[in-house]
Protein backbone atom coordinates (compact mmCIF):
# COMPACT_ATOMS: atom_id res chain seq x y z
CA UNK A 1 0.00 0.00 0.00
CA UNK A 2 2.81 2.73 0.86
CA UNK A 3 3.88 1.92 -3.00
CA UNK A 4 1.01 3.89 -3.79
CA UNK A 5 2.13 7.18 -3.00
CA UNK A 6 3.79 9.38 -5.15
CA UNK A 7 4.61 13.04 -4.91
CA UNK A 8 3.69 12.72 -9.17
CA UNK A 9 -0.16 11.07 -8.31
CA UNK A 10 -0.39 13.61 -5.44
CA UNK A 11 0.30 16.85 -7.64
CA UNK A 12 -1.89 15.17 -10.46
CA UNK A 13 -4.83 14.34 -7.68
CA UNK A 14 -4.13 17.63 -6.01
CA UNK A 15 -4.73 19.77 -9.76
CA UNK A 16 -7.62 17.44 -10.44
CA UNK A 17 -9.29 18.04 -7.09
CA UNK A 18 -8.50 21.85 -7.05
CA UNK A 19 -10.47 22.49 -10.44
CA UNK A 20 -13.25 21.17 -8.81
CA UNK A 21 -16.44 23.68 -8.46
CA UNK A 22 -15.82 25.38 -5.09
CA UNK A 23 -12.35 23.50 -3.86
CA UNK A 24 -10.07 26.59 -4.67
CA UNK A 25 -12.69 28.98 -3.11
CA UNK A 26 -13.35 26.85 0.19
CA UNK A 27 -9.03 26.04 0.39
CA UNK A 28 -8.15 29.81 0.16
CA UNK A 29 -10.92 30.85 2.45
CA UNK A 30 -9.23 28.22 4.94
CA UNK A 31 -6.14 29.37 4.25
CA UNK A 32 -6.43 32.82 4.55
CA UNK A 33 -8.93 32.65 7.80
CA UNK A 34 -7.63 29.96 9.42
CA UNK A 35 -3.81 29.70 8.72
CA UNK A 36 -5.04 25.96 7.31
CA UNK A 37 -2.05 24.90 4.41
CA UNK A 38 -3.71 24.08 1.13
CA UNK A 39 -0.89 20.96 0.11
CA UNK A 40 -1.75 19.82 3.92
CA UNK A 41 -5.62 19.36 2.72
CA UNK A 42 -5.04 18.14 -0.42
CA UNK A 43 -2.99 15.36 1.09
CA UNK A 44 -5.50 14.75 3.60
CA UNK A 45 -7.75 14.07 0.87
CA UNK A 46 -5.57 12.16 -1.23
CA UNK A 47 -4.70 9.81 1.81
CA UNK A 48 -8.35 9.09 1.58
CA UNK A 49 -8.79 8.08 -1.58
CA UNK A 50 -5.95 5.97 -0.91
CA UNK A 51 -7.74 4.60 2.07
CA UNK A 52 -4.59 5.33 4.16
CA UNK A 53 -5.23 6.52 7.86
CA UNK A 54 -2.47 9.00 8.89
CA UNK A 55 -1.41 8.00 12.25
CA UNK A 56 -2.29 11.20 15.20
CA UNK A 57 0.75 11.84 15.65
CA UNK A 58 1.22 12.14 12.07
CA UNK A 59 -0.31 15.66 11.24
CA UNK A 60 1.98 17.47 13.88
CA UNK A 61 4.95 16.39 11.85
CA UNK A 62 3.11 17.35 8.32
CA UNK A 63 2.08 20.63 9.75
CA UNK A 64 5.89 21.73 10.87
CA UNK A 65 7.16 20.78 7.78
CA UNK A 66 4.53 23.16 6.28
CA UNK A 67 5.01 25.64 8.61
CA UNK A 68 8.44 25.82 8.29
CA UNK A 69 8.11 25.82 4.28
CA UNK A 70 5.76 28.52 4.50
CA UNK A 71 7.81 30.86 6.54
CA UNK A 72 11.32 30.11 4.93
CA UNK A 73 10.01 30.30 0.96
CA UNK A 74 6.18 30.92 -0.05
CA UNK A 75 5.09 33.60 2.09
CA UNK A 76 8.17 35.33 1.11
CA UNK A 77 7.36 34.76 -2.79
CA UNK A 78 3.14 35.57 -2.25
CA UNK A 79 4.50 38.76 -0.59
CA UNK A 80 6.68 39.84 -3.17
CA UNK A 81 3.54 39.01 -5.63
CA UNK A 82 1.13 41.30 -4.13
CA UNK A 83 3.46 44.19 -4.02
CA UNK A 84 4.57 43.92 -7.13
CA UNK A 85 0.86 44.28 -7.99
CA UNK A 86 0.16 47.23 -5.60
CA UNK A 87 3.22 49.49 -6.75
CA UNK A 88 3.23 48.29 -10.40
CA UNK A 89 0.30 46.99 -11.74
CA UNK A 90 0.01 49.20 -14.65
CA UNK A 91 3.20 48.96 -15.99
CA UNK A 92 3.23 47.07 -19.25
CA UNK A 93 5.82 44.57 -17.91
CA UNK A 94 3.77 43.53 -15.50
CA UNK A 95 1.63 40.69 -16.71
CA UNK A 96 4.78 38.74 -17.78
CA UNK A 97 5.94 39.43 -13.97
CA UNK A 98 3.42 38.57 -12.24
CA UNK A 99 3.01 35.14 -14.71
CA UNK A 100 7.04 34.27 -13.89
CA UNK A 101 6.00 34.78 -9.97
CA UNK A 102 2.88 32.68 -10.06
CA UNK A 103 4.78 30.10 -11.99
CA UNK A 104 7.43 30.05 -9.11
CA UNK A 105 5.11 30.10 -6.83
CA UNK A 106 3.39 26.85 -8.54
CA UNK A 107 6.81 25.51 -8.33
CA UNK A 108 7.43 25.74 -4.49
CA UNK A 109 3.56 24.49 -4.22
CA UNK A 110 4.87 21.07 -5.99
CA UNK A 111 8.26 21.26 -3.82
CA UNK A 112 5.97 21.42 -0.85
CA UNK A 113 3.77 18.48 -2.22
CA UNK A 114 6.81 16.40 -2.82
CA UNK A 115 8.41 16.94 0.99
CA UNK A 116 5.09 15.90 2.57
CA UNK A 117 4.90 12.26 0.60
CA UNK A 118 8.53 11.67 1.82
CA UNK A 119 7.96 12.96 5.05
CA UNK A 120 5.53 9.92 5.48
CA UNK A 121 8.06 7.62 3.86
CA UNK A 122 9.17 6.17 7.01
CA UNK A 123 5.29 6.32 8.50
CA UNK A 124 3.04 2.75 9.29
CA UNK A 125 -0.57 3.42 8.27
CA UNK A 126 -3.08 2.47 9.66
CA UNK A 127 -6.95 0.89 8.59
CA UNK A 128 -8.43 3.53 6.88
CA UNK A 129 -11.38 4.95 9.46
CA UNK A 130 -12.61 8.04 8.89
CA UNK A 131 -12.01 10.85 7.22
CA UNK A 132 -7.78 12.21 7.47
CA UNK A 133 -9.62 16.07 7.18
CA UNK A 134 -11.40 15.13 10.40
CA UNK A 135 -8.46 16.08 12.47
CA UNK A 136 -7.24 18.84 10.61
CA UNK A 137 -10.15 20.60 8.39
CA UNK A 138 -13.08 18.90 9.01
CA UNK A 139 -15.39 21.11 6.64
CA UNK A 140 -13.81 19.88 3.85
CA UNK A 141 -14.59 16.40 3.67
CA UNK A 142 -17.73 17.17 1.97
CA UNK A 143 -15.18 18.26 -1.01
CA UNK A 144 -14.43 14.75 -1.89
CA UNK A 145 -17.49 13.62 -2.96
Amino acid sequence: MQAELSASAFWQFSCALYEQPHVQETLLQLQNEQGKNVNLCLLLCYLDTLALQLPDAALARLESVCQAFDSRYLIPQRTIRKQLKQALASHHLYAKAKAALLSAELQLEQLQQALLIETLADLHFETWAQSNLFGYAPELVDLQT
